[in-house]
């Protein structure tokens, strides 16, 4: 829950950075135009952002109180097991019963471990691991009543080998002793695209989801004389179907290791599975291609912008983020709120320089008056910055082996609350039986997703063509 807290903690920044860069340019765009007020529009659009704002200060408040509480928690757990290892207590200490979160029962640096407890209570009875299992079990359904998405809990299998205690599959987490805790974890993109869409719990007891559509409206006319017909058109409807997608895999571990790990496996497992899953699912969000489970590059009838260039300029790609967003205006009639982009690509942008050898793309900070783009916080995922004054957010999971040469990357421009992610509830089960043989265990992981991103197609553009090929600085 802590990991957790501090992912929604670094989202909320950043969305209030975003929206400080859009209250900056309502500023600046006063000051270039020499006028000592803003204007009726402006200043609306100013005090509104500025109300955002302070929404969000109280997000940040609210989260850094809860992130503080579970830190303090931490620490008196952590204390309690080095007095409890001191004093050689015999049995299990007791620990709190009060349900706030997950990491109560099970957390990391904790002395219990899922898995275990899940084989002892499912293969062996021990009625100590089943009161933990249930006290975690009341934890989490505490916690889903005030979390919208458990993304960072849904899990997926990683490779389908079993782990032992051998080195190299598993057994350097058993002894000798040398710095278990250090381990070193694999790297792994996030999950941004996926994270800032509309999410919506999965209803559960379905296979499918159907929204109706109105596909062809009604109309009015002038009245061509009085006493006469007045115009007379029927609407029609249809329906947009998304399909539930199944995100699954296991992980088989040999009992020893299980049982004489001086760590729980079940963190490093659980750990990289939950960063294995957050890149499929941010995967089927933008880039699935399956009936009823298109995800945002594929959606028919979407906003479709070209950039063909032999020699790429970041000068000459500026007007097709231009053309992105006004076809969400002409089409959607809303507006659009978000750029999506691959690192490489902001990270060409962030080289470009005038003719002069100046940067094109300089820190907000620096208040310039003529640049392409404003730079946030260099990140290697998440908001960057801002281009054509929409908020830039880089992935690392948009494709960039797409066109004719499999070089190219997409630039995403969307209406990011039109697009609606379903995420159901994770389950995560042990079974002995069959690898009783070997004396295995098998470890399933599970999640069911569904996706409505053609909901709107012209909420969507995408830029791609020549003009998108592997940079070079």
């Amino acid at each position: 829950m802590l990991a957790y807290l501090r992912k929604q903690m670094t989202a909320t920044l950043e969305a209030r950075a975003a929206l400080k860069t859009e209250l900056d340019g309502i500023v600046k765009t006063a000051e270039t135009a020499g006028r000592e007020k803003l204007s009726a529009d402006e200043q609306t659009a100013f005090d509104s952002k500025r109300s955002e704002i302070r929404a969000k200060d109280g997000e940040i408040e609210e989260l850094d109180g809860k992130i503080k509480e579970l830190e303090e928690d931490e620490k008196r757990e952590q204390r309690a097991g080095e007095i409890l290892a001191q004093h050689g207590q015999a049995g299990e200490r007791r620990e709190r019963v009060t349900v706030t979160s997950e990491p109560e029962t099970y957390r990391k640096g904790g002395q219990t471990s899922y898995f275990r407890d899940l084989f002892r209570a499912q293969m062996k009875g021990d009625s100590t691991a089943v009161e933990r299992l249930a006290r975690s079990d009341r934890e989490v359904n505490d916690q889903l009543q005030r979390i919208a998405r458990g993304a960072e809990k849904a899990l997926k299998g990683i490779e389908a080998r079993a782990l032992t205690t051998t080195d190299g599959a598993g057994g350097e987490f058993v002894p000798p002793l040398w710095m278990v805790s250090e381990y070193i974890e694999l790297a792994r993109a996030g999950r941004v695209v996926a994270d800032q869409v509309r999410p919506m719990a999965l209803p559960p007891g379905t296979d499918s989801i159907s929204l109706p559509r109105v596909a062809s409206g009604t109309a009015t006319a002038e009245q061509t004389t009085q006493n006469t017909n007045v115009q007379d058109t029927d609407a029609t409807t249809n329906s947009v179907t998304a399909n539930v997608a199944t995100i699954a895999g296991k992980q088989v571990v040999s009992q020893q290791l299980l049982d004489q790990s001086p760590i729980n496996m079940d963190q490093i497992l659980l750990a990289d599975l939950a960063a294995d899953y957050a890149i499929k699912a941010d995967a089927f969000v933008i880039n699935n291609n399956a009936t009823n489970k298109i995800g945002l590059l594929n959606v028919s009838g979407l906003n479709g912008v070209t950039y063909t260039d032999a020699s790429p300029t970041v000068g000459e790609l500026y007007p097709k983020g231009a053309d992105a967003i006004q076809q969400i205006h002409t089409g959607r009639f809303m507006p659009a709120d978000k750029h999506f982009m691959h690192p490489r690509r902001w990270g060409w942008m962030t080289a470009a320089v005038d003719t002069a050898g100046r940067p094109l793309v300089v820190p907000a900070a620096n208040m310039p008056q003529n640049v392409l783009a404003a730079m946030s916080d260099v990140v290697s995922e998440g908001f960057v910055g801002t281009w054509q004054g929409l908020p830039v957010y880089v992935d690392p999971n948009i494709p960039v082996n797409l066109g004719a040469g499999t070089n190219e990357d997409r630039i995403i421009t969307l209406r990011s609350t039109d697009v609606i992610f379903f995420e159901g509830i994770p389950q995560a089960e042990a079974f002995r039986e069959t690898k009783a043989e070997q004396l295995s265990v098998l470890l399933r992981f599970y999640n069911y997703v569904a996706l409505h991103a053609s909901r709107y197609p012209k909420s969507i553009s995408v830029i791609s063509g020549t003009g998108l090929i592997t940079p070079t600085f």
